[in-house]
């Protein structure tokens, strides 16, 4: 979440006069994350959050976007739900961005997950799973590995002032996934963006899951080594096994990975680790003056890539007490 385009209070009046939400008393931008930018309004029905969508998210992804959080919650998952308008909508358009408002979910993001945060999210990331896999529509992933190399060619030439020998680097593993990609995995929704800022809880329980505006069709083990990469390292950069052990078996206790899915993992999460690598890269010289966001340092996905180059194996993520089962 982010503020890259101001609303002003008139134009925000005249946009919820199509809505049943009450009289407007305050709203502000909300600062986290880099792709869209988000408020939260405080209306005399209550909390919501306004979505106007940006950069990366295609007006013609949004019915799947609307579509898969109306599914998820009808299969009993914490998920923001679209507000619709009398008229029956659930998109606009404000400030000349296409907008929606979702309802506000109760519970705390952690800056600092815990073994038990991981375990709990690892159980969540599952049911999501499950959950999506008859949703009928589908979207293809452009941020996975055919999406990679444009994003490598756009700051190539700058990436050596970030840190020295990166781009050298990026270019060795992006050709050798390129190379190797993984292509016959299960495949279904996957969330593709669940950091800890994306996740509530509430009693030491996931409470609620957002930002749904990465969600695609893509590989489901890839989901888990995006949330590894995201939850499962320390601030000083160090993969901390006994978190990503308890996000497996969260995990595992509703969808256990196969075999060939575990096999993989070093190469799904070198993947991973490579994505935000190469979007933070682009977005570090891309934020525009004046946006109210916080560009994310691309060293620490460097970091993190650079240890995954260097594992001998799924057991270096804490797959020892992996079942080994196959499930769809």
């Amino acid at each position: 979440m982010a503020v890259y385009t101001d609303v002003t209070a008139d134009e925000l009046q005249a946009f919820l006069g199509d809505y049943d939400l009450g009289d407007l008393l305050s709203y502000k931008g909300i600062a986290e994350g880099v792709e869209n930018s988000n408020f939260l309004l405080h209306t005399t029905r209550g909390h919501f959050i306004l979505t106007l969508y940006e950069k990366r998210v295609a007006a013609g992804d949004l019915p799947f976007f609307i579509a898969l959080m109306e599914h998820l919650a009808a299969r009993g998952l914490d998920c923001p739900q679209p507000v619709k308008t009398r008229a029956g909508t659930a998109l606009g358009r404000l400030a000349g961005r296409p907008a929606a408002i979702v309802t506000f979910l109760d519970g705390v993001s952690v800056r600092r997950p815990t073994v038990e945060h991981c375990g709990a999210l690892g159980g969540a990331l599952a049911a999501l799973h499950r959950a999506g896999l008859d949703f009928p529509m589908e979207r293809r992933n452009a941020l996975s590995v055919d999406g990679w190399r444009p994003l490598f060619e756009n700051a190539r030439e700058r990436a050596d002032s970030v840190a020295p020998g990166l781009a050298g680097t990026i270019a060795t593993a992006l050709a050798a996934l390129e190379a190797g990609w993984p292509t016959e995995l299960p495949r279904g929704v996957i969330h593709a963006d669940l950091f800890p800022d994306n996740v509530f809880f509430l009693d030491g329980r996931v409470s609620g899951l957002i930002d749904f505006y990465f969600a695609c069709t893509d590989t489901l083990a890839y989901d888990v080594a995006v949330c590894l990469n995201a939850w499962c390292f320390e601030p000083d950069h160090a993969y901390n096994v006994t978190k990503g052990r308890a996000l497996l078996d969260g995990y595992a206790a509703v969808r256990p990975l196969s075999a060939a899915e575990r096999a993989a993992f070093p190469v799904l999460c070198r993947g991973a680790a490579l994505r935000f690598l190469l979007t933070r890269l682009v977005d570090w010289f891309a934020v525009p003056a004046g946006a109210l966001v916080r560009p994310k340092d691309p060293t620490e996905y460097y970091r993190k890539l650079r240890f995954h180059l260097a594992v001998d194996g799924p057991r270096d993520y804490g797959f020892d007490t992996v079942p080994e089962r196959v499930t769809s």
